[in-house]
């Protein structure tokens, strides 16, 4: 069984130290002066690391590391920084934690729907407690899987978490180590999943100490588009290595995780033999088979690269799965029209939009015309659950210039048909916060960072709108909300009371509806372009076949007695709902159904399921 090696342990009679520090000839633990007095010399290996054992120092005690005389400074490998990513360390007994979840193996990849969530916004309170008090919503609206953005702590106390810098203790600002933990617990309890964001592309901009402790943590011979690029494949880079695969295990071990998803893997340069994004993912599926558990490992990449999804043992990565950004690109250039940035490569037509869900991603080799150059490799082979779509996710909302979400720049018709095509097709389905009631609130980029590293990130997030149209003067500039400013990270908070409200209630029964249908979906799946604005997504079970029938945009007939994905099985096609009922949509205009031959008329956009036995 996998064990803990790095930072500092609490072993019963004490607490055991390691440090990696290969440069350094001397290496002490500094403790608070009300816990401990003096310092504790660590003991220096062969391999550069320095380990002490401590009698009689227990949970609690605080700690940082004096190297060579210069500091104190955190520990690398801290699993709780209470007063900050500047302040000390302190020793935690993750142990104590008295799980319920003995019985819980997690879930098929299969039976996975995500729930993205941000703590801090999720809730009014913004912490893991409080994101406990609604698994109770999600799992009553379908979801299976919560998929946390990264908790590993920052510096102030609120941002998204992609300027992590502690990555093995829980932000703070968001509660101690043991409230995550139970956070978890009670999820299992209710039989949800829980996923969580890392980031091992870069360390955060404040508060990554890691340098001090060695210069061989960054890489001399790559960079990444926020900094520094993390050492994977040069001198010393075996026990980088080792620093992040140790942190993915921490989370699947200590916390109970049940899927990692990895941030921006294309952004990771590692010219070793076996890439660092194969090793983390070995050494987690290693673990979790040894603990009797699933537990999946998933990427965010723009390559569009199959071999990720192979196993290793036929050349591949071995992953369980990746963020498909094409079909996000597909359906918003198809329903709300942008153009610019990568929007430029794609055409958002039906057919587009049908071989994109059909295949898993669109570019499978073609040239980019905003990347400059071919992107994409052939998926073929690979099943449908291994692609994970979304038609919102943090990064298509919050990196636009206001935050604003998908249903806050098309019609509300379209909103649901919309959804009724990602809920209904075989990928693995992710939402965004309050995707499901269409939130009023944004997700706006926001950040808390001291006043010279805030103006920086504010001008350098106001440069990257210059493509935008509508954005290029310093005026049209000055409109975007400003990440420092408090108010930004508290207008993206979810405003839960207003599920209440009609026009959101609506749609949150119609999510239920679409999520409720889809776990009766098993079988084989077909998707096809009827005409340029109409698709039919088709589920084929053991005695019954689903149809779905998805208007994008614009009123139309569609004839489908000629399609062979509309053919019945031995009764004909039976209505069950429409995306415009009246339960759904308080001014919808219901499409008109002729059942044979089978027609559609469309008063505006929107989806219709049908149902045939095929028995």
């Amino acid at each position: 069984m996998w064990k803990p090696t790095l930072g500092a342990h609490f072993v019963g009679y004490g607490t055991r130290f390691r440090v990696w520090a290969p440069e350094a000839e001397s290496v002490e633990a500094v403790f608070a002066p009300e816990r401990r007095p003096g310092a504790l010399p660590l003991a220096k290996d062969a391999d550069g690391f320095f380990n002490a054992n401590a009698m009689g120092v227990e949970p609690g005690t605080l700690y940082r590391y004096r190297i060579d005389g210069r500091g104190p400074f955190p520990d690398p490998a801290s699993q709780c920084q209470p007063h900050g990513v500047h302040g000390p360390s302190q020793v935690v007994d993750l142990t104590r934690y008295r799980w319920q979840d003995t019985q819980w193996r997690g879930i098929p990849l299969a039976d996975v729907v995500l729930y993205e969530l941000h703590i801090g916004t999720f809730t009014p309170e913004g912490t893991f407690r409080a994101a406990a008090g609604r698994l109770p919503d999600l799992r009553d609206l379908g979801i299976t899987a919560i998929e946390l953005m990264p908790v590993a702590d920052f510096a102030g106390d609120r941002n998204w978490g992609y300027d992590g810098v502690s990555l093995f203790a829980p932000a703070r600002c968001y509660g101690p180590p043991e409230d995550l933990q139970r956070l978890v617990d009670e999820a299992h309890a209710l039989g949800l999943a829980v996923f969580l964001d890392v980031v091992y592309n870069h360390f955060g901009p404040d508060g990554a100490y890691h340098g001090q402790f060695s210069r061989h943590y960054f890489s001399g011979l790559h960079s990444s588009p926020w900094g520094a690029g993390i050492n994977f494949d040069g001198p010393g880079g075996s026990a980088v290595r080792d620093f992040v695969i140790e942190n993915a295990l921490h989370w699947v071990d200590a916390y109970h995780i049940d899927g990692l998803r990895l941030d921006a893997t294309d952004a990771i340069v590692d010219d070793s033999p076996r890439n660092i994004v194969a090793a983390i993912a070995s050494a987690v599926h290693e673990a979790a088979t040894e603990a009797g558990r699933i537990v999946h490992v998933i990427a965010e990449d723009i390559r569009n690269l199959n071999y990720m999804l192979q196993p290793e043992r036929a050349g591949g990565w071995g992953l369980d799965g990746i963020w498909s950004d094409d079909f996000h690109h597909q359906v918003r250039r198809a329903i709300a029209g942008d153009t610019d940035g990568y929007y430029s490569d794609f055409d958002g037509a039906a057919e587009s939009i049908a071989r994109t869900a059909r295949e898993g991603w669109y570019f499978q080799g073609q040239y980019s015309r905003h990347y400059r150059k071919d992107r994409g490799t052939g998926p073929s082979g690979i099943p449908a659950e291994h692609f994970v779509f979304y038609i919102q996710n943090h990064d298509q909302i919050g990196n636009r210039p206001f935050g604003d979400r998908l249903h806050h720049a098309i019609s509300p018709a379209a909103y649901r048909a919309v959804s009724a095509l990602l809920l209904l097709l075989p990928e693995t389905p992710l939402l965004f916060m309050g995707q499901e009631w269409a939130a009023s609130s944004p997700f706006q980029y926001f950040t808390d960072h001291h006043a010279d590293l805030g103006t920086r990130v504010t001008e350098g997030r106001h440069g990257d709108f210059t493509r935008l149209s509508g954005f290029r003067s310093p005026e049209e500039r000055a409109r975007i909300p400003a990440p420092q400013d408090l108010q930004t990270f508290l207008n993206s908070r979810l405003r839960w009371e207003e599920r209440s409200d009609e026009c959101h209630a609506a749609t949150l029964r119609l999510y239920r509806e679409l999520l409720s249908q889809r776990r009766r979906l098993r079988g084989t799946a077909a998707v096809q372009a009827l005409d340029d604005d109409t698709l039919a997504v088709r589920r084929d079970g053991p005695r019954n076949a689903l149809l779905a029938i998805v208007r994008l945009r614009a009123e139309g007939i569609v004839h489908l007695g000629e399609h062979l994905i509309a053919r019945p099985g031995r009764q004909p096609w039976h209505l069950l709902f429409t995306t415009e009922d009246p339960c759904f949509a308080s001014a919808g205009r219901p499409p008109a159904v002729t059942p044979e031959p089978l027609e559609i008329g469309f008063a505006t956009a929107g989806a219709v399921l049908l149902e045939t036995d095929t028995t």
